[in-house]
């Protein structure tokens, strides 16, 4: 069953999460480690980040200086696929267009085809910092829902240089949402014009960015569901777990911090302090979401596994 099948069906909030590869020449060990703690609650499936492919530029001689590529990280596919063979459960890699060009793309699904790995999280993933096109000079896609519909199109059999493929299993897959909006969307209601049109090419589920304002959720799926969306809208959440949190997560993710709990924040002055506050607002937040009958509340784990192992032993 796919994870966008289980999400239509299950009739309780299931739990999942989201791990990041380690850095490159790291172990494999660390993050099993973290998933082992996490395992006792049963996740219905775990997702893999990915980051693009960077451009750096290295001095090779005086004043001469090549172009190449560099990741920090390895890529999703190994990653899921050792996951999914250890612990057995459904594995959802990131497959992202920023940095790739449709081709690396499309072999990317050919391996995962191949490995039996068919739930995917569709996403753009960062933009670089002044590079639009790759360094072959084949243009990145612009946006997520081009990559959709490439990976619809490989669902039909067919493939970019327009030739037929046989496709036995096909994808399914998610995409992301943004209650507080996407930074780049000129106002809530395009935003979910944009995510509109990714479920019209073939997205079968939304995960929200993080929200601590649960108030937001559920206004974001009333608009959504005003908007034709009829398919499943999971929330995403994140335990606070340091000081710096309180002007990084706004920076980065453009979202807001509710009062009362911004309030609690400014009164703490360790980050212990914060983790057992982050504790206590995701519980109440787990809680409530659950109580609500969300079919799964997904947990965003860098840095914050057993905070997310504590919440998990007093929601599920």
């Amino acid at each position: 069953m796919s994870v966008a099948s289980f999400l239509q069906t299950t009739d309780s909030t299931a739990f999942s999460f989201e791990v990041l590869p380690p850095l490159r020449g790291k172990g494999i060990d660390t993050l099993f480690s973290s998933v082992d703690r996490l395992m006792e609650f049963s996740p219905a499936y775990i997702n893999i980040t990915t980051h693009r492919t960077d451009v750096v530029y290295k001095e090779v001689s005086a004043g001469v200086f090549q172009r190449t590529t560099e990741r920090k990280r390895p890529g999703t596919v190994a990653i899921a696929a050792a996951l999914k063979s250890r612990y057995g459960v459904a594995t959802v890699p990131h497959v992202i267009c920023s940095g790739f060009s449709p081709s690396e793309l499309e072999n990317e699904l050919i391996d995962l085809s191949y490995l039996g790995i068919t739930d995917l999280l569709v996403l753009r993933g960062d933009k670089a910092k002044g590079e639009s096109v790759l360094a072959d000079g084949v243009a990145e896609y612009a946006h997520a829902v081009e990559l959709c519909r490439q990976v619809s199109d490989y669902n039909r059999g067919l493939l970019i240089d327009g030739s037929s493929h046989e496709t036995s299993s096909p994808f399914s897959f998610g995409v992301a949402g943004y209650p507080e909006k996407h930074e780049e969307a000129m106002n809530m209601d395009i935003d979910i014009e944009h995510l509109k049109a990714k479920i019209d090419a073939g997205a079968e589920y939304v995960v929200t960015q993080m929200f601590f304002d649960n108030a937001k959720y559920f206004d974001f799926v009333t608009r959504c569901r005003a908007a034709g969306i009829t398919v499943p809208i999971i929330p995403g959440l994140k335990p606070l777990t340091s000081l710096t949190q309180q002007s990084l997560l706004p920076k980065t993710f453009h979202i807001d911090l509710p009062i009362e709990l911004a309030q609690q924040l400014r009164l703490c002055r360790s980050n212990e302090q914060v983790k057992a506050l982050g504790v206590e607002w995701g519980v109440m937040q787990a809680k409530e979401l659950k109580k609500a009958g969300v079919p799964s509340i997904h947990f965003y784990s860098m840095n914050a596994v057993s905070s997310i192992e504590q919440i998990a032993k007093q929601v599920y």
